[in-house]
């Protein structure tokens, strides 16, 4: 069992990474002291799949709990989605000690830190991430958010969870596509912030596409601790720190909203978004052409898309306008100027940007 701690002075918490470690959750939730009564925000093919298990281990912790089952869709990141479940919550809650358990993926955890962060002006929630992407990223560091039809992630506020439980064994549930898009995530760590994480997943993409536990684990591991150092230094972005972190969601963000959040799964997005980052990377001369196919040839490796596909480019430059890191007029990119090296660009041209996404589609 790894912990890793994200250090917010009375706001930190742990991640805790393991296999097989569900049966311990309820020790950890006592020690938290956040509530008697769990909340637990879920998608029906998870409460299916290990809603006997979870009740079992918080029955046997003297918790009680209710399951709250939203759709398994980013549709359910809405604020329509959002008021039914703070509705149901609050008729939950009666004489009672609650707190919020985010089970699922990124949809789910966005969802549950949201309402978690408004219900009551605050409410203690608890992340047990069931998807790579979710454990490598989206469960780690308060961001929660809603979608708009305009744009993703429009709506939203930071709200530190007080646990993030990452049992590697959930992610024997995702097929290949799954995991694949979650793959998308850890090439992003590795691109801005890992050359020896970048050269592992070269080395042993057979194992890691095969669900090899012990790999997993790894790589859970190595995201984790880059996640909690960055949101450690910079929680609100206020710092340039964090916003790394934001490397290929620019474009990948517009990419899905002007799919309707169909075409593309966000993993496959953010894929697309970093290979047009990498092209806009290269066209600044920041890199080369040969570490630019090194990485397209890496996101293969891992079944991602490197061809845009029934998207038109104008509605994916109208959506990329809403980007939250763009101030008034002015436009923000996250670039690499090599294997773990990253830079920040203000004000790139319009071209250029149209230029990196036609790249998509060429």
């Amino acid at each position: 069992m790894l912990k890793v701690k994200v250090d917010l002075g009375k706001r930190s918490y742990a991640i805790i990474i393991g296999r097989g470690i569900l049966k311990q959750l309820g020790v950890f939730l006592k020690e938290l002291n956040i509530g008697t009564h769990a909340f637990i925000i879920t998608n029906n093919f998870l409460k299916n799949k290990y809603g006997a298990k979870i009740s079992s281990v918080l029955s046997r912790a003297n918790f009680d709990f209710r399951f709250e089952v939203v759709l398994d869709s980013e549709k359910s990141k809405s604020i329509q989605t959002a008021t039914m479940v703070i509705r149901d919550l609050a008729k939950f809650n009666k004489k009672k000690k609650v707190f919020i358990i985010a089970f699922g993926g990124g949809v789910v955890g966005d969802l549950a830190g949201f309402v978690a962060s408004v219900y009551k002006r605050g409410t203690s929630y608890v992340q047990i991430p069931t998807t790579l992407l979710a454990q490598v990223d989206s469960a780690i560091g308060g961001k929660t958010a809603l979608d708009l039809d305009l744009a993703k992630n429009l709506v939203g506020s930071f709200y530190q969870p007080r646990l993030v439980f990452s049992d590697i064994d959930f992610l024997r549930s995702l097929n290949e596509e799954q995991l694949c898009s979650g793959m998308a995530e850890v090439i992003k760590y590795a691109l801005i912030k890992d050359k020896k994480l970048f050269n592992y997943l070269e080395n042993k993409y057979q194992e890691i596409i095969k669900g090899d536990p012990a790999a997993l684990e790894k790589i859970v591991g190595s995201c984790s601790n880059i996640k909690a150092r960055i949101t450690s230094s910079d929680e609100k972005e206020v710092l340039g720190q964090r916003t790394i972190l934001n490397f290929g969601h620019t474009i990948g963000h517009a990419i899905e909203a002007a799919g309707g959040y169909r075409k593309y799964n966000h993993g496959q997005a953010v894929s697309l978004g970093m290979i047009a980052a990498v092209e806009l990377s290269r066209g600044l001369k920041l890199i080369d052409e040969k570490l630019a196919v090194r990485i397209g040839s890496l996101l293969k490796f891992y079944g991602l898309p490197s061809r845009l596909k029934g998207v038109p480019l104008d509605r994916i430059i109208k959506a990329h306008y809403h980007d939250k890191k763009f101030s008034g007029e002015e436009n923000k990119f996250v670039l690499i100027c090599g294997i773990g090296k990253t830079k920040i660009v203000r004000n790139v041209s319009l071209f250029l940007i149209k230029e990196s996404i036609r790249k998509l589609d060429s």
